[in-house]
């Protein structure tokens, strides 16, 4: 399967010996998938939609509603994908910049910030969660969320601070909130450099849940299963 990445920011350089940047947090989480990267933060795009069967969306440090113009030219993509029925996944960011593209609205969550790990209910099982269980633990790094769905949307998963944790949009478009290609160590990093946004007790609490067990393989499973059953 040919993957498109579009990589709407980067790993600050100082960290990437470490933890590479996000096109290798892909590779890692997906290694079966056949990869092209789009730097579409610096306005690299496909010249073609063709090129790829599938297209991902990373995360940002940018907000999907400021008026930037690589993210009002992958809005436009993303459209574009919807209508001509490809396959599109995003995670945070991207699955923000989804629901903004297709009419649903994004802000800052009432919350709070989400960071560390979240354990997330399943709301709506799909044929393609296999093997199934009813709950996800899963690393999360957001100020912004989904807080008007966007029509022909389902919830698919939530909890109490993110109700719109993953959520299908027809058949072909699938967004998720939280981070699986993150590691704990980097989801560490990124909480102890942003404690002055957000705050020692959100920032302690999030290192804390960083004992809980998370289930990225298992949600890659069923991103997997969700793109073969399907295509």
């Amino acid at each position: 399967m040919k993957a498109g990445l579009f990589m709407c920011d980067h790993v600050n350089k100082e960290y990437q010996p470490k933890f590479g940047n996000y096109s290798n947090m892909f590779f890692d989480l997906f290694p079966h998938f056949e990869w092209k990267y789009y730097d579409v933060y610096s306005g690299i795009f496909p010249q073609n939609l063709s090129e790829c069967d599938v297209y991902f969306a990373t995360g940002s440090k940018h907000s999907v509603y400021e008026d930037i113009d690589w993210i009002n030219e992958l809005k436009d993509v993303v459209r574009q994908l919807y209508h001509e029925n490809r396959y599109f996944i995003g995670f945070c960011f991207g699955h923000q910049l989804m629901a903004d593209a297709l009419g649903g609205k994004v802000g800052k969550s009432p919350n709070g910030w989400c960071v560390g790990v979240h354990d997330f209910d399943i709301k709506k099982r799909e044929d393609w969660m296999h093997s199934y269980q009813d709950h996800l633990g899963l690393l999360m790094m957001c100020q912004d969320q989904v807080l008007t769905l966007p029509h022909g949307s389902t919830v698919l998963a939530k909890n109490e601070a993110c109700p719109v944790a993953i959520m299908a949009v027809g058949d072909t478009f699938l967004g998720i909130q939280a981070h699986p290609e993150f590691s704990k160590s980097y989801d560490k990093l990124l909480i102890q450099k942003r404690i002055s946004k957000m705050g020692k007790d959100v920032a302690k609490k999030g290192i804390l849940s960083l004992d809980r067990p998370i289930h990225n393989g298992l949600l890659q499973n069923w991103i997997t299963k969700f793109l073969t059953t399907k295509m």
